[in-house]
């Protein structure tokens, strides 16, 4: 019985922005558990890439290329990959960009820019898979969220913004889906270990020994570390679980104090 909770065999999920990093990590764990795997990009030939490496680790995976914030594009396009591949069971809103610059300095349009991969494309892609998941009477939605929904950190305040501004969102899907039994929740990603972050992933790095003294679990989180909560909250287990954000952040949020390792 415990296993088939985890168990999403039979089920199409797709995980948009999924061509790398953290949202690879996440949906190749959803495909290992089972699921026909479906990613975009706005990039034709980035997501060729990725989809050869689901493949390479023998996933059963499709790309398509649109842009989450281009409405029009995303509701033909689901209506294309539900006919072609099947049914959206599970949605991960993984898309997301992020530019570091102090307030005062910031142009209104990045801001904006931010606030619309961020936080409008999950809102535009949830919208049309939705009606689907409401019609079928059932799905998973899962909204890639951050410690930034929680904190504020200086020079990301249009990431903070949307990605505090998605928790809402989360929220207020949970509300008013749950009675078509729709599960949504959230995934908020702590410090880990990518392509991006490995310049700054070396001894004597500032804020390496920053991240590693202030993180309880003493390390940088491993992709392969989100993979449990994807899981979950694609599964059965989950199906009385709503409107929560999940922090996998090796225990960050929960002190403000030094931790246990120093």
């Amino acid at each position: 019985m415990s296993t088939k909770l985890f168990d999403l065999t039979g089920k199409v999920a797709l995980v948009t922005g999924a061509v790398h990093g953290l949202g690879m990590a996440m949906a190749k764990g959803l495909g290992h558990a089972g699921a026909t795997i479906v990613v975009n990009n706005h990039r034709k030939d980035s997501l060729e890439d990725a989809v050869a490496e689901y493949k390479s680790c023998g996933l059963n995976a499709h790309g398509y290329v649109f842009d989450v914030t281009d409405d029009k594009a995303v509701e033909s396009t689901i209506k294309q990959i539900e006919t072609e591949v099947g049914p959206i069971d599970i949605l991960v809103n993984n898309a997301g960009i992020i530019k570091r610059t102090p307030i005062v300095e910031m142009e209104t349009e990045d801001f904006e820019q931010v606030i619309k991969v961020d936080l409008v494309g999950p809102f535009i892609v949830s919208k049309y898979v939705a009606k689907g998941m409401i019609e079928r009477g059932g799905g998973k939605i899962i909204n890639i969220c951050s410690m930034m929904s929680e904190l504020g950190r200086d020079t990301v305040s249009a990431y903070a913004s949307a990605k505090g501004g998605l928790k809402m969102l989360t929220q207020s899907m949970a509300t008013e889906w749950a009675k078509f039994n729709i599960q949504t929740n959230g995934i908020g990603p702590g410090y880990f270990a990518t392509s991006q972050t490995a310049p700054i992933r070396v001894d004597g790095h500032p804020f390496n020994e920053f991240i590693i003294k202030r993180t309880p679990a003493a390390r940088w989180g491993n992709p392969e570390d989100l993979q449990g909560a994807a899981i979950f909250l694609a599964s059965k287990a989950s199906d009385f679980v709503n409107g929560h954000v999940v922090y996998v952040d090796g225990g960050i949020l929960a002190t403000i104090g030094k931790p246990a390792n120093e």
